[in-house]
């Protein structure tokens, strides 16, 4: 079959949610995947950074195949004897005490904010169900009716009301905004260290450790959604690094379950995760034994392959490349790491038919927030690959709409 053929399977039978750039993926290997009609394609977009180790790594296939002749799923009816060594690699790893393992990114947030409220309620004192958790404006924490609720974008939540209630929300990037939107009944403040759906927005400097400070000084929770900027992305192992601005409650995803497996988790230390209880929360699929392997390699290739040194020497790179462009198409160049944002000036309109001409040279991204190119290949991407790219992105951006 034929490209358009599998197009028109999906446009028949599947729900039409999503638009998708028209190519159709066969295969992958690294940074590189091929189509069905076996034309290559260079992997810009990492499956919005799930796929930081690349398509298909050895090691994460072998773990994936070793435990799928073992046991697969146990529900957390049973002990397994893979979940406790996956959470103390990544308790470990992350600096915290308790992990709290689920499946998706989205189901990840939800957990983070049952976990908050309940210890607003039975720790910090705030009278049962008035507290408000604030949020930023332009975030993206996910799909359900609890995380639209909080969203800015009109879309995300037309025709999806009645909303979840107890929510501020603040100009993103604004710390002095977040301190006076502080009342005695807030429980917790929740943003994304780099804001990638939002359109790859990087705070002021600084910001993060001003969150910080607030959360102590106010006794308040600090939750960073590190789902798409933790596990090496942006150049550091997660990206409240840079600013020493460890959080409360780190919502982790996407690279935690190394592009072969969905894997995500929250992790507190044990004055915040003690409140949760047998009965208060679960996942039959959450810190199921296959998961959990994958897991524990994900998190070793980061470590042993430098994962996230190498986002930071190439991210630069990479960034400096893309700015000496002269494009009379780009408003802006942007990012950290390997998590990069090309924004197309407002009077050339949507960026996508730049991601179209871009996967007919045969490199693959997707525009975000209507004007924005996001660039996040692989952190197994070598230099060569990047020139390779940027070859084709300097044509896309230089040449004729």
């Amino acid at each position: 079959m034929l490209s358009h053929s599998f197009m028109e399977l999906e446009d028949t039978y599947g729900a039409h949610n999503y638009k998708p750039i028209p190519v159709v993926i066969e295969r992958g290997e690294g940074v590189w995947v091929w189509d069905v009609e076996g034309k290559r394609y260079i992997d810009m977009l990492s499956s919005y950074s799930a796929l930081n180790h690349g398509h298909r790594h050895p090691k994460i296939l072998r773990a994936l195949r070793l435990q799928l002749e073992r046991v697969t799923l146990t529900s957390r009816a049973f002990y397994n004897d893979m979940l406790g060594r996956f959470e103390k690699k990544l308790a470990e790893t992350a600096g915290y005490d308790k992990v709290l393992p689920m499946n998706t990114g989205a189901e990840a947030v939800e957990t983070a904010l049952k976990i908050a409220r309940k210890w607003g309620y039975y720790k910090k004192g705030v009278p049962k169900y008035e507290g408000n958790i604030i949020a930023a404006s332009g975030n993206f924490h996910g799909r359900t009716i609890t995380v639209i609720s909080f969203s800015t974008e009109p879309q995300y939540k037309d025709g999806f009301g009645p909303f979840t209630p107890g929510f501020k929300i603040v100009p993103y990037g604004d710390a002095k905004a977040v301190e006076e939107a502080i009342d005695d009944r807030t429980i917790a403040v929740i943003v994304e260290p780099i804001q990638g759906e939002g359109g790859v927005i990087v705070p002021p400097v600084g910001y993060l450790r001003k969150l910080r400070e607030i959360a102590d000084k106010h006794d308040i929770l600090l939750i960073f959604d590190e789902i798409q900027t933790g596990l090496g992305r942006t150049g550091k192992f997660f990206a409240w690094q840079w600013e020493d601005a460890r959080p409360d409650v780190l919502v982790l995803g996407k690279a935690l379950g190394g592009g072969v497996y969905p894997v995500s988790a929250v992790l507190a230390d044990d004055p915040v995760m003690e409140v949760m209880t047998p009965g208060d929360h679960g996942s039959t699929f959450g810190g199921n034994p296959l998961a959990s392997a994958v897991g524990i390699a994900a998190i070793e290739v980061l470590e042993e392959e430098k994962l996230p040194e190498r986002a930071r020497e190439l991210g630069d790179y990479f960034i400096s490349e893309l700015k000496k462009i002269k494009s009379e198409y780009v408003k802006e160049v942007r990012g950290k790491g390997l998590l990069i944002g090309v924004e197309i000036k407002p009077e050339y309109g949507s960026a996508r038919k730049f991601c179209e001409r871009l996967a007919e040279l045969g490199v693959l991204s997707k525009e975000t927030h209507e004007r924005v190119i996001r660039f996040a290949p692989p952190l197994v991407i070598k230099k060569e690959e990047i020139d390779w790219s940027l070859e084709r992105i300097e044509q896309v951006l230089t040449g004729d709409l």
